[in-house]
C-alpha cells in the first residue's frame, strides 16, 4: 500500500555511478544523469501506487512528455548520489515533476531535472485520466509537497544569456 505523504521531498536511495556511464571525458555521461533521475521517479511511482503492478492490474502507466536537465556539478566513478523528488503539481493526466541529484555525502548539487509525465491508459495508448483513487494520492502529495520550499531552477528554460 502506498505510504502518506510528508512535508518534505521524496528521498530515493543512494546510486552507486556504473563504471560503464563514465564516459571519454572522464566523467558520467549524460545520458546516465537521466538513468539515475528515472530511477527515482520508478521509486516514487511505487510510493504513489502506479509502478509495474499498476500498470500489469490497472493497464495504466505514465510516459514522460518533457525533460529539461541542467548538469551543474560532474559526477565521477564511485560518487554516490542520491535523487530528490518534487511533485510539484498534477491535474486529471498531468504530474510536473522536478528532481535534484545531489552527492549523497557531501550533499553538493550536480544536476537538476524537469519533468512533464502523462498518464497513459496502456490498452489505447493515449493519454486518459488518473483514476479517482490515484488522482486523490496524487493530490495529498501534492499539497504536502506544497509545504516544502521550492528548490532553484524550477521553471528554466534553455536561451542565450541576455545582453545587458
Amino acid at each position: 500500500m502506498p505510504e502518506t505523504a510528508t512535508a518534505e521531498p521524496f528521498r530515493a536511495s543512494i546510486m552507486q555511478i556504473e563504471p560503464q556511464w563514465i564516459d571519454y571525458n572522464g566523467h558520467l555521461n549524460m545520458a546516465y544523469y537521466n538513468v539515475m533521475f528515472d530511477r527515482a521517479i520508478d521509486q516514487m511511482w511505487l510510493k504513489l501506487g502506479i509502478g509495474p503492478t499498476y500498470m500489469k492490474e490497472r493497464n495504466g502507466s505514465t510516459f514522460t512528455a518533457e525533460c529539461h536537465v541542467r548538469y551543474l556539478r560532474e559526477i565521477h566513478l564511485g560518487d554516490p548520489v542520491q535523487v530528490s523528488v518534487w511533485l510539484l503539481e498534477a491535474d486529471d493526466k498531468r504530474l510536473h515533476t522536478f528532481e535534484e541529484l545531489r552527492h549523497a555525502t557531501e550533499g553538493w548539487l550536480s544536476a537538476t531535472s524537469e519533468n512533464m509525465s502523462l498518464h497513459i491508459d496502456m490498452g489505447s495508448r493515449k493519454v486518459a485520466a488518473f483514476p479517482p483513487d490515484i488522482r486523490e494520492r496524487i493530490q495529498t502529495v501534492v499539497k504536502a509537497h506544497s509545504a516544502v520550499p521550492r528548490p532553484e531552477g524550477i521553471g528554466r528554460n534553455v536561451a542565450m544569456p541576455s545582453k545587458r
